[in-house]
């Protein structure tokens, strides 16, 4: 899948294609000129994707090629045992979890999931969770904390599932239940926007010591094209929605929303995922340690400290 701005970069590519297979097919000595072509295209993907508008980095985020939440758990850990249900309605199938050693650590990983053709994403719901995916998320961190497991989100959803059902089995209690009791689980939690990152859907899973964004995601209140048809009535202005929404990892960093950034391949995630996931691993491995250092009271109460600093009060 190639995106709009990476069609200069493409048609580089295609001429470089071409100049190897001449320089294979015949005695024509093209070294020089492939050499020259390589260093053009570095520097004008450098340059690309170092200026990327907020729409772009949308864009980027939902590339169907990027590693979901299972791709990161089977290259970052080892005895991944996978959890299932709520204990009251059912299996979410957006929401997958469970224990596994990352590098030796026991952790709980938790995350949304999407699919990668139509059958996957059906299944999944688009990784949109119902009120029981965020009730299994809940009860697979409340056993986490009785076995003193260290908590790993990995956020990638579009947003919760709006539908009725959802709204008739409590989709808003059971998003408000995990914020309330996340602030007070007593074990480290990191929590790492992977994709996209959209309102009380990401934020059901996203209260942590450390919240992370890799290099190319967003975390709003609401995406562009909802943005955009609420205030103009057409998806047609998305673009300036998503700079009116300083929705990057950059603008989360600057507004003090998340903590880090973890920087991504050029190009994006998709384009190395082996390195993507080694990137995100290591980041993990730190912080964990840095976590490990504080007493449970600390860490509950930084937690909070935290998030009650966003924001501004005007009475």
């Amino acid at each position: 899948m190639l995106l709009d701005f990476e069609q200069p970069i493409a048609a580089l590519e295609g001429k470089l294609q071409e100049m190897q297979k001449l320089a294979a097919e015949s005695d024509v000595d093209v070294t020089e000129a492939v050499v020259a072509l390589e260093a053009k295209i570095n520097s004008l993907k450098k340059e690309t994707y170092a200026n990327l508008t907020r729409w772009q980095r949308v864009q980027l985020s939902r590339h169907p090629e990027r590693p979901y939440t299972l791709d990161y758990i089977a290259g970052m850990t080892d005895k991944f045992v996978e959890l299932h249900g709520d204990r009251t309605v059912a299996d979410d199938k957006a929401m997958v979890g469970g224990f596994a050693e990352l590098d030796g650590m026991p952790v709980m990983l938790i995350g949304q999931q999407k699919g990668r053709n139509t059958k996957q994403r059906q299944f999944r719901n688009f990784g949109m969770p119902n009120p029981e995916g965020y009730r299994k998320a809940l009860r697979l961190m409340k056993l986490a904390e009785k076995f003193n497991r260290p908590i790993i989100t990995l956020i990638d959803t579009p947003g919760a599932f709006p539908g009725l059902e959802a709204e008739e089995r409590g989709q808003g209690e059971a998003i408000a239940r995990n914020l309330k009791e996340m602030f007070m689980l007593k074990v480290p939690v990191i929590c790492v926007v992977i994709g996209e990152g959209a309102s009380g859907g990401a934020l059901g899973i996203a209260i942590g010591d450390r919240v992370l964004m890799l290099e190319n995601t967003w975390y709003s209140v609401i995406s562009p094209e909802s943005c955009s048809s609420i205030l103009w009535r057409s998806w047609d202005y998305k673009e300036q929605a998503a700079e009116a929404l300083k929705l990057t990892a950059t603008d989360m960093q600057k507004a003090g929303l998340v903590d880090g950034i973890i920087q991504e391949p050029l190009g994006g995630a998709h384009t190395n995922s082996e390195q993507m996931i080694a990137t995100l691993k290591q980041t993990l491995i730190n912080t964990l340690k840095e976590l490990a250092a504080l007493p449970v009271d600390e860490l509950i109460s930084q937690r909070i400290d935290k998030f009650s600093a966003m924001g501004v009060v005007v009475e």
